[in-house]
């Protein structure tokens, strides 16, 4: 079940959680409380709740610093690494076994450009890694097996093994 994967994904992707760490402090993780509390929204959402899921989206990005709208779709094995910064806009979709890192905005281009009732933020597909700061941008879609570096912005679809990254500082 998706809502519990989070904590076997979590001892897998994390280098941080060593053998021996109990579940309650693997709960205290805000990756894993940004996805369980977006996990709750969602499904209230999906039944039609009226004000609960944003309530709670609202709570978890006050705890953990990573914005979630309720009506994203994400699949399973999900998995976001220390969650501050982290926001995933409302027609976000994002596929199984994808990993984020903190700071990675899956957002619009803005009100002057994007339309409600339009798909306006990203899709990513399966086995994705977004690394620290990227900003996929519009509704673009990274296909499958891709990734994405940090400090990258996207804003054209990216194919499928594919692996993005932005030009490194210089002195």
């Amino acid at each position: 079940m998706a809502f519990f994967d989070v904590f076997s994904v979590a001892y897998e992707k994390d280098p941080a959680l060593h053998k021996g760490i109990s579940f309650l402090e693997v709960v205290l993780y805000p990756g894993v409380q940004a996805i369980l509390l977006y996990r709750i929204s969602h499904f209230l959402y999906g039944l039609g709740v009226p004000f609960m899921p944003r309530a709670i989206s609202y709570f978890g990005r006050f705890l953990t610093g990573a914005e979630i709208h309720p009506a994203a779709k994400i699949g399973k094995r999900f998995f976001i690494d220390h969650a501050t910064g982290v926001v995933i806009g409302e027609t976000s979709e994002i596929g199984d076994n994808v990993m984020l890192y903190h700071g990675v905005t899956l957002g619009g281009h803005g009100w002057w450009r994007d339309k409600k009732g339009n798909k306006r933020h990203p899709t990513i597909e399966d086995n994705v890694t977004i690394g620290v700061g990227a900003a996929i941008l519009g509704p673009v879609v990274v296909k499958k097996n891709s990734r994405i570096g940090a400090h990258t912005v996207i804003i054209d679809d990216i194919p499928e093994d594919s692996t993005v990254v932005s030009s490194k500082g210089q002195l």
